[in-house]
């Protein structure tokens, strides 16, 4: 069996093994035998998912293109960017153009990496990627029956006021949004 011990030397989790409890495509749930800092051995509950991609389009007005979603799992509405997990063999920005595409029927003129994070990173594992994309233009009907409606908000009127309302709830699109903020300031 091979030990893993984490970056930062003596005093690091260290990995020893893992079980799997459910495995498929999209999700691996599992325990995953860890050594802590002290010596202690205990089994973790790990959730490991396929990293996603999302896209704040920006207009010529730094507006940004929203859905409006419903999330069965927490059984509530909330606007969101477009985005969605990225396919075996694609790369994060070509998962978030063609989230875009398909969701929203909008083409991104120009886009580049904005942010990438780990929303849970205790116990899972599933970077969300997060891109800025500008001079969108509108290339079909979207087809998604993932939103029911899309909207264009400016970035500033967004902000605070909308999450705080619960409006924008969802990781991706919080985090998004904040660091779009953050670089229009």
């Amino acid at each position: 069996m091979v030990v893993a011990e984490a970056a930062g030397g003596p005093g690091a989790w260290r990995t020893f093994g893992e079980r799997a409890i459910y495995d498929c495509p999209g999700v691996w749930l599992g325990q995953v035998d860890v050594g802590l800092p002290g010596g202690e051995r205990v089994w973790r509950h790990v959730v490991r998912v396929h990293r996603s991609a999302l896209m704040v389009l920006l207009d010529e007005r730094a507006r940004v293109l929203w859905l409006w979603r419903y999330r069965f799992v927490q059984g509530r509405w909330g606007w969101e960017l477009p985005g969605g997990l990225v396919d075996e063999g694609e790369a994060p920005g070509e998962a978030a153009a063609r989230e875009l595409e398909e969701q929203a029927g909008y083409r991104a003129g120009e886009m580049r990496r904005l942010v990438s994070f780990q929303p849970f990173a205790e116990s899972a594992d599933g970077e969300h990627v997060v891109f800025v994309g500008r001079g969108g233009e509108r290339v079909a009907d979207a087809v998604s029956w993932e939103a029911i409606a899309g909207g264009r908000v400016g970035v500033a009127g967004v902000g605070a006021g909308m999450i705080a309302a619960g409006q924008i709830w969802n990781s991706g699109s919080v985090v998004g949004l904040l660091q779009a903020l953050a670089e229009q300031a």
